[in-house]
């Protein structure tokens, strides 16, 4: 049985990177290789099943980490007047803004599509 020795979790430091083994918040590795996932296209979905009722809208695709999403994240919410968050690569507004976050994020130069409904 062939065992992956490196450690992904540290009590001292949190999560580690499994490329470089140093702590995610000093790793380098995360911010130059792109996301896999993402394909260049901003999605913006609108939400309400699972949030008792209260509609958000969550962004995905995001080519950006750790603190420029945050960033950009804060940008939005000021832009909206409203609150959210950045988490997990996926930013969260809250109401229904999706005409004025679509505008926002086509003139920082991102493609955007409506997703869901």
């Amino acid at each position: 049985m062939d065992q992956n020795p490196r450690t992904v979790y540290s009590t001292a430091s949190g999560r580690i990177c499994p490329s470089c083994g140093k702590p995610v918040g000093e790793c380098a590795c995360s911010r130059e290789r792109p996301n896999p996932q993402s394909d260049g296209i901003v999605r913006i979905r609108r939400e309400v099943k699972g949030r008792r009722g209260k509609t958000v809208n969550t962004i995905t695709g995001i080519p950006l980490h750790g603190e420029a999403l945050l960033e950009l994240a804060a940008a939005l919410k000021k832009r909206c007047g409203t609150g959210g968050t950045a988490k997990d690569g996926v930013i969260i507004i809250q109401g229904d803004h999706r005409d004025i976050l679509i505008a926002e994020l086509e003139k920082k130069g991102y493609t955007v599509k409506r997703t869901g409904g």
